[in-house]
């Protein structure tokens, strides 16, 4: 008899944060969807990955539960998600993670020159997980079987006596407080570097090469701390709606990410939210508003919003029905703890024939992260930048057995492997752009992050640039 999907409700309310540590604290194989520390709406999803399957785009394969095979993840993803159909809202169980940037290879054609220090893709396979309704402040759990007898009642018994215990326990686990001295920064780029790749984006623009190219930079932390216990304060510090804990196999993934890359519903409705337009936040109330009000007036910010949704558009019509592409919000202010930020929102309806993947694929990498044309701002940062971007600037987030996807942009993201931890920030250059002003931009994203991991966010001195 085909496993359909099942569910069960849990008495009480824990929350998330201490359900992780009681169920999850632990775990190799973990992943924590998470409406953010202050959610009063929304869903909350925990669960262990039962598989793995992660992706080489220099080898052209991919590994499923430790054995490789010639193969992309999107074609996996293909293969792997109509074998099953469940109904209902939100997530319903299927394949969680990561794609990296590099992996644009396969979905524009394009040459990479720098291979990825982590996998170009990590996916875990959910089959059973607990979600919290954070509106009615119950839980259930969830899981693909045909009843709650045998090895998934004993897993139903096991969470519900746990939950209870750490309900009434709360949370062992402490945030990360900062070292006593903090651990060493290694910068992608000097200030000057930095700058004069600004200006070479400018040369590109003025030479008609692009209309507009999202520079990046990176951080490389020598740290290693706790991810469960870094994400509890990153999630205090940095509160959002697309947050995230991934741990597979001694990588994890801790999101704080504001911006949504793609969702694709069931019925085939495609969305994207590109943000492009910052300002930090205010020390008071007036000085608050003033930025915010300077953000939204600025013919700069508004002007690279409107090109990065034109390019969306685009790449949305190419698998949507004939004129199903809209717009329903235009360059809207969004805050958020640290920064204030523009966001629009495009949508279509996917074309007779096409699935979510393909949806994916058509459209990534995110032109919010790359700039426009697409094509030949991916040319020119390879060459700008000299590495690889690795997971930041991917995408993260679900792929569900019901059809539905909804993927985040890995922004406002740290990743911690087996040594250190990277953090990665950018921001679009526009022939307006003024360097310093990018510059501090860059800055301002990844300061709260290198915060949460003890770091200074001060520019580096010239002794702590390493080439990487």
């Amino acid at each position: 008899m085909r496993q359909r999907l099942i569910e069960a409700p849990v008495r009480g309310w824990t929350d998330p944060a201490d359900a992780f540590a009681s169920l999850l604290g632990d775990s190799e194989r973990a992943v924590w969807l998470d409406s953010g520390v202050h959610a009063v709406a929304g869903m909350s999803y925990l669960a262990a990955g039962s598989r793995l399957v992660t992706a080489s785009v220099p080898a052209g394969t991919i590994t499923v539960d430790g054995i490789p095979e010639q193969g992309t993840i999107l074609d996996f993803l293909r293969r792997e998600l109509p074998t099953r159909a469940v109904g209902g809202a939100g997530f319903r169980l299927g394949w969680v993670g990561w794609l990296g940037y590099e992996l644009r290879s396969q979905t524009m054609g394009t040459p990479i020159t720098h291979e990825s220090a982590v996998p170009d893709a990590s996916l875990l396979f959910v089959d059973r997980a607990i979600a919290f309704d954070h509106h009615s402040r119950t839980m259930r759990v969830i899981a693909l079987g045909d009843d709650w007898l045998g090895e998934l009642g004993e897993w139903r018994r096991t969470v519900s006596r746990r939950l209870a215990t750490s309900a009434t326990r709360g949370s062992t686990v402490a945030e990360t407080a900062p070292p006593v001295s903090a651990p060493r920064v290694i910068w992608a780029y000097e200030d000057d570097e930095y700058l004069a790749m600004i200006r070479e984006c400018q040369a590109s623009i003025a030479a008609g090469d692009a209309y507009q190219l999202c520079l990046t930079t990176q951080a490389v932390v020598e740290a290693r701390p706790d991810p469960l216990a870094t994400y509890l304060a990153l999630r205090r510090s940095s509160p959002t709606h697309h947050g995230a804990l991934y741990i597979a196999d001694g990588i994890a993934l801790l999101s704080a990410s504001p911006e949504l890359f793609l969702s694709v519903s069931p019925d085939g409705i495609v969305e994207s939210r590109p943000i492009k337009g910052t300002r930090a936040r205010g020390a008071t109330a007036g000085e608050d508003a003033a930025l915010a009000t300077e953000l939204e007036q600025s013919d700069k910010e508004r002007a690279e919003n409107l090109m990065i949704v034109d390019l969306m558009r685009n790449d949305i019509a190419r698998v949507s029905e004939v004129g199903s592409v809209s717009v329903p919000s235009l360059i809207a202010l969004e805050s958020y703890a640290h920064v204030h930020q523009l966001v629009s929102t495009v949508r279509g309806r996917l074309a007779a024939g096409r699935t979510g993947i393909d949806a994916v694929e058509a459209c990534f990498p995110a032109g919010s992260m790359t700039g426009a044309p697409k094509l030949s701002a991916v040319t020119i940062l390879e060459r700008l930048e000299n590495r690889a971007r690795g997971v930041y600037s991917g995408a993260f987030g679900y792929f569900g057995l019901d059809g539905r996807i909804d993927l985040a942009m890995v922004i406002r993201s740290i990743l911690i492997d087996r040594d250190r931890s990277t953090v990665g920030a950018g921001g679009g250059i526009t022939a307006l752009s003024v360097p310093e002003d990018e510059l501090d931009e860059v800055r301002l994203k990844a300061a709260a992050l290198l915060a949460v991991l003890g770091a200074p966010g001060h520019p580096p001195a010239p002794s702590e640039i390493h080439a990487i």
